[in-house]
């Protein structure tokens, strides 16, 4: 058994501990070090990295949306969400985030993923929004509101894309089942995940409730 594969493990973790370095070229260097000892040739790897970025293109997707989100902040996107929320009568922060919430869960129960995110959606709308909502009084209590939105950005994605059938977690779950001798289908697992979905929407729901009677106070 050849244990020098591991070694991009190594490289990712000096990597991550000096924490100057970009993770990006971490990441790259841990898979070339990982190629290269498994006896991969330059070309052969240079050829890995190509195959990998064209199936999944993903980062393709990032560099699109990126530039696209810094220019709309540029010309006022997030002073825009900002005089939005602060002129609506009756905008709290528990009401706004769980209906972002439900409105997360539901376009990740349809497949829509990539419709919200901390990228696209998180930073340069709903964390102002928040903001302009909570009022917070100093800099810790606005990072704590700028924390609850992203949070629960996560919870909507986590909890409603299992519902989907076709997603990579169901299909996981499906795989695994097997190997365990339980076969069930994939529409068995999103269903089971139906009750999970709404518990989590309650969960958080109240824990937003309580961060913001806790402001209150």
């Amino acid at each position: 058994m050849n244990l020098w594969v591991l070694s991009g493990i190594a490289v990712m973790v000096a990597g991550f501990a000096l924490r100057r370095i970009n993770p990006l070229l971490v990441v790259l260097l841990a898979a070339a070090a990982s190629g290269l000892a498994a006896g991969l040739d330059p070309l052969a790897l240079i050829a890995a990295f190509g195959k990998a970025f064209n199936d999944t293109r993903y980062v393709s997707a990032v560099w699109l949306v990126l530039p696209v989100i810094g220019l709309l902040e540029r010309h006022g996107l997030q002073e825009r969400a900002r005089s939005l929320i602060a002129g609506l009568k009756g905008a709290t922060l528990p009401r706004l985030l769980t209906g972002y919430l439900l409105l997360r869960q539901t376009t990740a129960a349809l497949g829509l993923t990539s419709v919200a995110g901390h990228a696209q959606t998180v930073r340069p709308l709903l964390a102002p929004m928040a903001l302009a909502a909570a009022q917070p009084a100093d800099e810790a209590e606005a990072e704590q509101v700028k924390a609850m939105a992203a949070a629960t950005d996560n919870v909507g994605l986590f909890f409603g894309e299992d519902i989907f059938i076709a997603i990579g977690s169901i299909l996981l779950m499906k795989g695994f089942l097997e190997q365990q001798g339980i076969v069930l289908a994939p529409f068995d697992l999103s269903v089971w995940a139906i009750p999970t979905a709404f518990a989590a929407f309650a969960i958080h729901a109240l824990r937003l409730w309580r961060f913001g009677r806790g402001r209150q106070r």
